[in-house]
């Protein structure tokens, strides 16, 4: 019997909103790239329990660089004899031998300290990452590819647009190095639309923007991150700037379901958007957290408000995955936060 995971109750919730979709993956094998960040450990988490539960008798593959740092952070998956890997580099990586029926791509280090000192290898490691592993799923006779995007394509989010829809015109400048992070994902999108349009590959690809749940780091880039971390040492909670800028969350059960229904039934080369459209003011998010906690926490804003200057926000429209795909957000980012807050102190 595979080990139990800590988080049963989330992939049963998971598996009621997928159940109908598990069938493709029955008897084949899985190959992913990303494995042991955040979305891969929820991709891992969703599969095995899938697998286990409806006897799929599939398995998954996991491209990694340090096996044993997996198995440190993840035991119970480890574990699972469902789950194998395979050591390399997505940029160099051998070609496992073999059929795998379906690639997911979710390898890429959503750095800002990379992107900010090492933009070149940042873009490299995206553009030749997927490239890489687009020539193996070729290789490897796979039906359907998914590479995980970003919301960062689209570049900045003016005032007067309340929330991003997948066919906004904007993008982010091309010669600002800050950039390599958006640029390298919009150079993934464009391979994969070449590979379906010259190779016939089946490509996903969905835009992610931001999220919170167990497995998201506490000690990188991510504000919420911050703000759990922050109120988990007992306080205050910092807030970077006048908290005025707009962000939503996708609790990572959801972001499960939204993959998985994307990598099934999703469109070839059609993107879709995949986050909250419940925005907030970030020093709400970090008092949202605060109230999370008895007592609560203090809260500390940096500096005030700049009179009359103009919205700032990143927010996803989801209007697309809604109706063409019926997915849409179950679980509030209140209740995702306490969850995430119940994972970190177990």
């Amino acid at each position: 019997m595979p080990t139990a995971s800590p988080l049963t109750a989330d992939l049963d919730h998971v598996l009621v909103h997928t159940q109908g979709l598990w069938e493709p993956l029955r008897g084949h094998r899985l190959f992913l790239t990303g494995g042991t960040g955040f979305f891969g450990c929820w991709l891992l988490e969703s599969f095995a329990h899938a697998n286990d539960k409806l006897g799929l008798n599939a398995s998954v593959l996991v491209l990694t660089r340090n096996v044993e740092a997996f198995r440190a952070k993840a035991p119970h998956l480890a574990a699972n004899q469902a789950i194998h890997f395979h050591a390399g580099d997505v940029r160099s990586f051998e070609f496992p031998k073999g059929k795998f029926s379906h690639v997911i791509h979710a390898a890429t280090d959503a750095s800002a300290r990379l992107n900010e000192e090492e933009p070149s290898l940042m873009y490299d490691t995206i553009v030749e990452g997927t490239k890489r592993v687009l020539d193996f799923a070729l290789a490897a006779s796979t039906t359907r590819f998914l590479v995980t995007s970003s919301g960062a394509v689209h570049g900045p989010q003016p005032p007067d647009v309340p929330y991003v829809p997948e066919d906004f015109g904007g993008g982010s400048s091309p010669t600002a190095p800050r950039n390599a992070y958006a640029e390298g994902k919009r150079a993934a999108e464009e391979l994969c639309a070449s590979y379906a349009q010259h190779y016939g590959l089946h490509s996903l690809i969905p835009r992610c923007w931001a999220f919170v749940g167990p497995y998201l780091p506490l000690d990188i880039h991510f504000a919420i991150g911050n703000f759990i971390r922050d109120a988990l040492k007992g306080g205050p909670i910092l807030v970077n700037g006048d908290g005025t800028p707009y962000r939503s969350y996708l609790y990572a059960a959801d972001l499960a379901i939204w993959l998985w229904t994307i990598l099934f039934k999703g469109q070839s080369c059609r993107p879709y958007n995949v986050g909250s459209e419940n925005d907030l003011p970030i020093g709400e998010v970090a008092r949202v957290v605060a109230e999370c906690f008895q007592p609560p926490r203090e809260v500390r804003i940096g500096r005030k408000p700049n009179p009359g200057q103009l919205r700032q926000a990143y927010v996803p429209s989801t209007e697309r995955a809604r109706r063409e795909l019926g997915l849409r957000e179950t679980i509030s980012v209140v209740d995702g936060i306490k969850r995430t807050i119940t994972w970190h102190k177990r």
